[in-house]
């Protein structure tokens, strides 16, 4: 598995496609786990380097399986990570095992501290997903608040929506909304039974 976490898969509607006029409708998404030790790490330069070494050993990763792939008579391209041309978490949420939660982070069932690699391919027989079954997490996420007031930037509207130009996670590594998460603190299995057990009542 060449240390990915696991594999997602989406089928884009012809609505999607014509909305970012792609010709391309199989997707694999490979999912790695974010070095705990990294996060945990202060905000600075150096941290955004390794992140970024992480990302590029994965990256590089995932250009073998394109590999693997083509060898195998499979036509696979890498969807390019930082390509503004098609929204990545609009496609993510196409698999139907994501959401977006409060603090603006693409959550699959393996945690929120994921990075994403995505490929289009020509196998068509993938086993998509048709329901999501974890919308129930933007209610949660809608009670708890923790990303939004523990945030050290203040990176949260009004309408709690993460300000961009003032989140600093991408410039200097801050991850603090993320360390701070029920899901990454509890895992999603756990917060899953509390909320169920919450709203039971």
């Amino acid at each position: 598995n060449k240390g990915f976490v696991g594999v997602s898969y989406s089928k884009l509607s012809d609505d999607f496609k014509s909305m970012w006029d792609i010709d391309w409708d199989n997707i694999l998404i490979l999912k790695y786990e974010m070095s705990e030790d990294i996060l945990k790490m202060k905000p600075s330069k150096e941290k955004t380097v390794l992140e970024d070494k992480e990302f590029q050993d994965f990256g590089h990763r995932t250009f073998d399986i394109v590999d693997f792939l083509r060898k195998n008579d499979f036509e696979a391209d890498l969807i390019h990570p930082l390509d503004d041309t098609v929204s990545l978490r609009s496609i993510a949420m196409q698999s139907n095992e994501c959401v977006i939660t409060r603090n603006n982070m693409c959550m699959f069932k393996e945690g929120i501290n994921l990075g994403l690699f995505m490929i289009k391919t020509s196998i068509k027989n993938l086993p998509y997903k048709k329901e999501n079954d974890m919308l129930w997490v933007e209610d949660f996420c809608s009670t708890c608040g923790v990303c939004i007031d523990r945030c050290p930037e203040n990176a949260f509207d009004e309408d709690g929506k993460v300000k961009r130009k003032v989140c600093t996670a991408h410039k200097e590594g801050c991850s603090k909304c993320v360390l701070l998460c029920p899901f990454f603190k509890r895992g999603y299995d756990k917060v899953k039974k509390r909320y169920d057990r919450k709203n039971a009542r």
